[in-house]
């Protein structure tokens, strides 16, 4: 390997935001690009997405989901480190979009609202990051505003998502007595000023030793007194950053601010440019691929349909996992076994897009595709790889698609085959009356495919509730089983869009009885090989 590809991957950093929503994810996201000058003035993401898109209920969830480029993957440069940010939707009835995206980072940063505290998506988009023992930075946000107190906060955390915490700062008091912040991390006193909001670096004051009279002077008797109490505090309760803790999942770096007033968010950039792990290794069902292979090889992870509806055009986002990926070279599309090359891969700069020559491990990219590609797929030098850990969720929630409108067919069945490609739905087909059905893990996703549905494609639908309970594939290794069990459950049975077979149950009573009843057959919940 030439050292210029292990320095080019050594200085990427690849990591998602997750948040509940309303957290203040999406602000934090914007102050990131602030600092990497990535955009010019704070705001600039909420602005273009308000002058680009109706106000509708509908729209409003579309930017919480953060469809748009844009907002999904962003890239910056700071201070000599190559950041690939990938926005995560916050909102639950789009979480297994966000299950699959975590599956592209290297870290995390969890924001936590001061006010509400640990909130129910938290929980769930922090078990996904235990899975796979992917490391958590959290900021604990809206300093500035009446909130918990931060050891209860600390405690909270700990206890509700059973992770040990590590601060990395402290805040001098909050709410209207919001002073500050130090720094445990670099001995530093920032100092809040909250009419500084767009890029203005915080006043720093170098105290290495609390005891010093000057801190006093600048905050206040009490405020200093406080500060000292709390210091001696969570120093000796929690124990010092040990990076391969946080490394490992076990522990997450603590930091506070305010991320609408721009506070706190350089020191934890800076933090993060430390500690935070360039592209690590992923797993495939062979081997372990490492980053600093020569090779080639990387998986779609993400697929979105008529980003710009007039050209129709369908991006599929690759994480590139080893070696250095080349513009025009073939590759091979593991799945398919064809060879394959890509004249105009792309990278997010923020709200541009610029077609790239190379990339490397830890980079995302977009390939422009006709519908060759799925999610999951592997790309490769040669190598007859599939990267794990990628899968189809059961879905909760299943509809009976009625086309509205006859004569635009085709255009309904395309739209709801790209749709469902993208991982928004799951498709499915029954044979026993050739309705299509659509599955989803949330409400919201059904009005989301009807909008997109007539707005890009001309076609009208209306769904229809079906009284299913869950999805499961079946798979059994005695053929005649599995075809006596299909001809038995008629309406119960669909193809998913790869033909694999589908038991809809309609209770988990009749489920675990299925179960139960059926030892030779296996019910799997995902779709995953």
């Amino acid at each position: 390997m030439s050292l210029n590809l292990k320095d080019e991957i050594n200085k990427r950093r690849t990591f998602g935001i997750i948040s509940h929503p309303d957290a203040g994810k999406t602000t934090l996201t914007e102050k990131l690009l602030l600092f990497g000058g990535a955009i010019q003035i704070a705001g600039a993401v909420k602005a273009k997405k308000k002058t680009k898109h109706a106000t509708s209920d509908f729209m409003e969830i579309e930017k919480q989901r953060g469809i748009s480029v844009a907002s999904s993957i962003m890239g910056f440069c700071y201070k000599k480190v190559n950041i690939n940010l990938v926005d995560t939707p916050g909102h639950q009835d789009f979480c297994e979009d966000t299950y699959r995206t975590l599956t592209a980072v290297d870290s995390v940063i969890m924001v936590i609202d001061s006010a509400k505290g640990v909130e129910t998506q938290t929980y769930k988009l922090l078990d996904v990051c235990r899975m796979r023992n992917t490391p958590v930075i959290t900021f604990v946000n809206k300093l500035d505003r009446e909130g918990h107190d931060p050891v209860d906060l600390l405690d909270e955390i700990e206890e509700k998502l059973s992770i040990n915490v590590c601060p990395m700062s402290w805040p001098i008091g909050r709410g209207q007595a919001f002073q500050g912040v130090y720094s445990i991390f670099d001995k530093q006193l920032y100092l809040f000023k909250p009419h500084e909001k767009q890029g203005a670096s915080q006043t720093a004051k170098k105290i290495d030793n609390l005891n010093d009279p000057r801190l006093n002077e600048i905050i206040g008797d009490d405020a200093a007194e406080e500060l000292r109490n709390d210091i001696d505090l969570v120093t000796g309760v929690y124990p010092e950053f040990n990076i391969d803790d946080y490394l490992s999942g076990k522990v997450t770096p603590i930091f506070f601010g305010s991320a609408l007033n721009n506070f706190g968010v350089k020191e934890l950039l800076d933090c993060f440019i430390q500690i935070s792990p360039a592209p690590l290794a992923r797993q495939t069902i062979s081997r372990e691929v490492t980053p600093f292979e020569d090779k080639f090889s990387g998986f779609i992870f993400k697929i979105h349909a008529n980003i710009d509806p007039k050209h129709r055009d369908r991006i599929a986002f690759l994480r590139i996992c080893s070696g250095e990926f080349q513009r025009n070279k073939k590759i091979l599309h593991v799945r398919t076994g064809k060879l394959v090359r890509y004249g105009s891969p792309t990278a997010f700069m923020a709200r541009e897009k610029s077609v790239i020559e190379t990339a490397y491990a830890g980079d995302i990219i977009g390939l422009h595709d006709t519908g060759n590609l799925k999610i999951g797929d592997t790309l490769t030098e040669g190598e007859d790889l599939k990267f794990k850990g990628i899968p189809n969720f059961s879905p909760e929630l299943f509809r009976i698609v009625v086309n509205l409108n006859p004569l635009k067919t085709k255009q309904l069945e395309k739209g709801l085959k790209q749709l469902c490609e993208e991982g928004v739905a799951q498709l499915f087909t029954r044979p026993y009356d050739t309705k299509k059905i659509v599955g989803t893990v949330g409400a919201l996703q059904f009005e989301v495919i009807q909008y997109r549905l007539k707005h890009e494609y001309g076609a009208e639908c209306r769904f229809d509730t079906l009284n299913f309970f869950k999805a499961c594939w079946i798979t059994s290794e005695d053929e005649k089983v599995l075809y006596d069990f299909v001809k038995t459950h008629p309406r119960q049975i669909a193809d998913d869009r790869d033909e694999k077979t589908v038991f809809l149950a309609e209770t988990q009573w009749s489920l675990d009885r299925e179960i139960s009843e059926n030892s030779n057959i296996l019910f799997k919940f995902t779709s995953e090989d």
